[in-house]
């Protein structure tokens, strides 16, 4: 998920110095390109002789040499940078300088769903979050249970390489602690959150189980390994009874040092985790009041978690239930501008506003005698709906067809309207004549549409090109027009070393001779 300032932070300094290290390696190809090739002495002092002495006994295809190889070199990089972004949806080069150079500038990982969990920073929290781009699609789908069944028939998958990989870092941030080295089975699903393959993951969680009953072990069977909800289930109720006692434990010792308080932090995480699965369970198998209940145990036990969203799956069951007015209720606290939006919140909203009308509103009517209040406030919640996100009408009233649902939205995006419409739509249809409104009121909102997944590209595959580019420009030119390169080259030089030759001038005034003679033998 998205990182907090102080994530952010660490990260932007960690692309400034690859930024500047990158940039200071270009300068040295094209000075080291520009003296070698047009033989420029730079006479600081005569010590230079001999340098410039060598370098005018070079030819000019070895200048063309060298800027050639500058330009192959970059162009190996460009061509692996892109492969690695196309593959994992991430730079290389940004990833190592956020994994390697973060630590030696004194980096802290800050990430909101780190820092969500203390209950005595959620003020601050709740405006880190508000900041996020994507999260965590609230009821998305068991992978073994549900995704794999797109898999079993078609034969693809059903996720994107950057959808997992988000969902890996999440697993790595809620799972697990700087303390989980000291327990075996715990050090093991540390290593198994992180593995690729999900035939190797499903073994580390059987073999993290031989050694002790593993919470987490049992979240990932339950997740990749069980083939229905009711297998799925019963995993995670294995799950909640190991949490339970590592809750317990770490909840008594949390206040002795901070790896307790990580630890504590973990199974906190752990503990919320399973038990809002297994309520999505209770209402996947039509256990819908019973899930209901889960639901509003679970917000009432962890209130400051806000960062899991278990109200949009509390408002997806009531909606089922048909319980309008607690559906109001929990909007009344939820539909508040110091809270991040939805399309679940924006949406339920303008459902609810509408189901007071759309049974008997007419647009031949409502043209002759205009608009009434309820319906007015209607459309004014269908419009404010659409100008959160204006991809979801066209799901809700079909006019494109769903899909299986990402494991993380973009807000505002076609990837949140895919989620919302998969377990909305059959809410819309049970109100007569919501979908009528909707679809006479939608398309006089605004329409600037965006597309998800759509990943910029990374600022190092963009340098990469360039830098590929300009050495490759600097090759070819050097070779059609060595004289001409020559003279632009030296009015460049002569023009950028006149500081320093009016800094060396003025020192060589000050200093006796003979001094100067001894520092540059040094």
């Amino acid at each position: 998920m998205a990182e907090t300032g102080g994530g952010f932070l660490e990260q932007l300094k960690s692309c400034i110095v690859w930024s500047w290290t990158s940039l200071w390696t270009l300068w040295f190809f094209v000075m080291l390109f520009l003296v070698y090739i047009l033989r420029v002495p730079l006479k600081i002092n005569d010590n230079l002789t001999t340098v410039s002495m060598f370098l005018n006994t070079l030819t000019p295809k070895f200048y063309v040499a060298l800027t050639g190889t500058s330009s192959l070199i970059s162009g190996l990089i460009l061509i692996f940078e892109w492969w690695y972004f196309r593959k994992y949806g991430t730079s290389f080069i940004e990833q190592v300088s956020v994994s390697h150079l973060r630590p030696l500038l004194g980096g802290v990982d800050n990430s909101p769903n780190n820092s969500n969990t203390s209950n005595g920073d959620s003020d601050s929290n709740r405006q880190s979050v508000s900041e996020c781009k994507v999260w965590r699609n609230p009821l998305n789908l068991f992978r073994g249970a549900e995704y794999n069944r797109y898999t079993w028939v078609t034969g693809r998958e059903p996720l994107t390489y950057y959808d997992m990989n988000l969902s890996a870092q999440d697993h790595q941030t809620f799972f697990t602690c700087d303390t989980d080295h000291l327990r075996p089975a715990d050090a093991i699903m540390q290593k198994a959150w992180r593995e690729r393959n999900p035939q190797a993951r499903i073994s580390a969680a059987h073999e993290a189980l031989e050694l002790n009953e593993c919470a987490t072990a049992y979240i990932l069977l339950a997740e990749e390994e069980a083939t229905t909800i009711v297998e799925a289930e019963k995993l995670f109720k294995q799950a909640l009874k190991a949490g339970e006692g590592c809750y317990r434990r770490s909840q008594q010792l949390q206040h002795h040092g901070a790896q307790y308080e990580a630890q504590h932090r973990r199974d906190t995480n752990v503990l919320v985790y399973i038990k809002r699965r297994l309520a999505m369970c209770a209402r996947k198998l039509g256990r819908t009041r019973e899930a209901v209940k889960m639901m509003r145990d679970l917000m009432k036990e962890f209130p400051l978690l806000s960062m899991f969203n278990i109200h949009e799956n509390l408002l997806e069951a009531l909606l089922e239930l048909q319980a309008y007015a607690d559906v109001q209720a929990v909007l009344a606290k939820y539909d508040d501008i110091s809270l991040p939006k939805s399309a679940t919140i924006c949406y339920t909203a303008a459902l609810l506003k509408a189901r007071a009308v759309s049974d008997k509103f007419s647009p031949e009517a409502a043209s002759r005698r205009g608009l009434s209040t309820a319906e007015m406030n209607a459309v004014e919640a269908i419009h404010r709906a659409v100008e959160f996100n204006p991809h979801v009408p066209k799901y809700l009233l079909e006019m494109k067809s769903l899909i299986l649902p990402p494991e993380h939205i973009l807000k505002r995006g076609d990837s949140e309207a895919i989620a919302y419409a998969f377990f909305h739509l059959q809410h819309w249809k049970r109100v007569e004549g919501a979908l009528n409104l909707l679809h006479c009121t939608w398309e006089g909102t605004f329409h600037e549409v965006s597309v998800y997944p759509k990943k910029e590209l990374p600022f190092f595959i963009l340098f990469t090109a360039g830098l590929c580019s300009f050495t490759a420009m600097l090759a070819l030119l050097t070779h059609q027009f060595p004289e001409l390169m020559g003279v632009f080259a030296k009015a460049f030089l002569s023009t950028l070393f006149a500081p320093l030759n009016f800094v060396m001038e003025k020192v060589e005034s000050i200093l006796p001779s003979s001094l100067w003679h001894q520092l540059t033998r040094i």
